[in-house]
């Protein structure tokens, strides 16, 4: 039970440093740049612009910010985990309030007006806070509601796709507004997806091909930390002339840097070969969101 309450304390943390997070760098880089992000973030802002410019009121932050978020939560509270869901909306809300009443004198106190700068570490940021993230087991909403059930369901990457989805946002930027800081904003988000791409790889998968002579105690290493199988093949060294064992599993990307050196403490003369996986079809054990 105390583990629980530990756990959701951290979770609560992480997703508390990344709300402001978000907040931060829609105040300084995002703001100073004139970026547009990309995401339901980025709709929200382009819709604020539009009112200011063409309108010539304003409105705030949050509110539309959660109304767009309403339908991707419902649809990833039935189809991907209730508490997962849960900690997301968290997220969104916390969010949204430190955006409207975090003060702008941030821009300010930095004094950056590159925006080129502006765009490489505000999409440096961008990625790290989701990455906080997607360590809480939660999202910061918007198009990563829909990633997450993309990635869930099909076992990939969907950020590239959302990517490619933004697009369609920084035209309307670059069409109502200024295409230079459209073209900006792409580097913004390209930054972003590389840096994700990085920074989190639990929805990549590496293939393992290990030549053992203790292919019991490796499969048990491989099973204990990733929960997935291993197939054994028959193989011939030959170099010394003599009998191998091959094992074959794909795992996680993330736990590959956990099993080598596990692997290695049973059989330090194990030959491992990691191998970029780039699609793969058939069971795969997938960890459960809560």
């Amino acid at each position: 039970m105390k583990n629980k309450y530990l756990d959701a304390l951290r979770r609560l943390l992480l997703l508390l440093i990344a709300g402001w997070l978000l907040a931060f760098n829609i105040k300084t880089f995002i703001h100073a740049g004139g970026l547009i992000p990309g995401g339901f973030t980025g709709v929200t802002l382009l819709v604020q612009e539009i009112c200011e410019r063409y309108g010539g009121f304003t409105i705030p932050f949050s509110p539309l910010y959660f109304i767009l978020n309403a339908v991707p939560a419902a649809i990833c509270f039935k189809f991907v985990g209730k508490k997962f869901t849960i900690y997301s909306i968290f997220m969104v809300l916390v969010s949204g309030f430190f955006t409207d009443w975090m003060p702008a004198m941030f821009i300010e106190s930095i004094k950056l007006y590159d925006t080129l700068l502006s765009a490489v570490f505000g999409g440096l940021i961008n990625a790290f806070l989701t990455v906080l993230c997607l360590k809480a087991d939660a999202t910061a909403g918007g198009t990563d509601f829909i990633a997450i059930i993309i990635s869930e369901k099909y076992r990939k990457d969907a950020w590239n796709y959302i990517l490619a989805g933004n697009f369609i946002i920084l035209g309307i930027a670059a069409f109502l507004f200024s295409l230079d800081k459209a073209l900006y904003s792409i580097i913004f988000q390209f930054v972003t997806t590389i840096s994700l791409s990085y920074m989190y790889t639990n929805y990549q998968q590496r293939t393992l091909l290990i030549i053992t002579n203790m292919p019991d105690e490796v499969y048990a290493i491989i099973n204990e930390k990733t929960h997935h199988g291993a197939t054994y093949l028959e193989g011939h060294g030959v170099y010394e002339k003599k009998k191998r064992t091959v094992l074959y599993s794909v795992v996680t990307a993330s736990k590959v840097r956990e099993l080598i050196p596990a692997i290695r403490a049973v059989d330090e003369n194990a030959f491992i070969n990691v191998l970029k996986t780039e699609q793969l079809n058939g069971r795969f054990y997938i960890k459960p969101k809560d």
